[in-house]
């Protein structure tokens, strides 16, 4: 018993490697996470929940799951839509109030009422709205 409490107290006493943000817009149809790794480039992951109109790329054809909802991007290079289940979880999530702009990583993010904008050291990103996504 007392080695399972010394393991647990060394598996947390160690520093972590990496940082994670979660937040959404006050709608909260748009959710992100922001991973931070110390080694590698960080990366941007958004879930547009409720969308209308044509996806900001056609679907490839091996895509079997959702397509046109989740983006992704490191802070270096293109964004790119992901062919993935849609997840509709609405908990957990920092709000990102509209008018703010944040900066995680290697992204700016800015929340206001036509969207949500990200964008990397580049300038790759995308625009997130309801009525519009587009990948730039």
């Amino acid at each position: 018993m007392l080695r399972l409490v010394l393991l647990f107290l060394l598996a947390f006493a160690i520093p972590a490697a990496a940082d994670v943000w979660t937040f959404e817009t006050p709608s909260e149809n748009i959710q992100c996470s922001v991973g931070e790794d110390f080694e590698v480039l960080s990366d941007i992951h958004c879930t547009i929940i409720e969308r209308s109109g044509p996806p900001a790329a056609p679907r490839p054809t091996d895509c079997g799951l959702d397509w046109g909802h989740a983006f992704y991007m490191k802070e270096e290079g293109p964004a790119e839509l992901l062919c993935e289940t849609l997840d509709r979880n609405k908990d957990g999530f920092d709000r990102a109030e509209y008018g703010v702009t944040g900066e995680f990583g290697g992204f700016t993010c800015q929340s206001s009422r036509k969207g949500l904008e990200c964008r990397n050291r580049d300038g790759h990103g995308f625009f997130l709205s309801r009525a519009r996504q587009s990948i730039f």
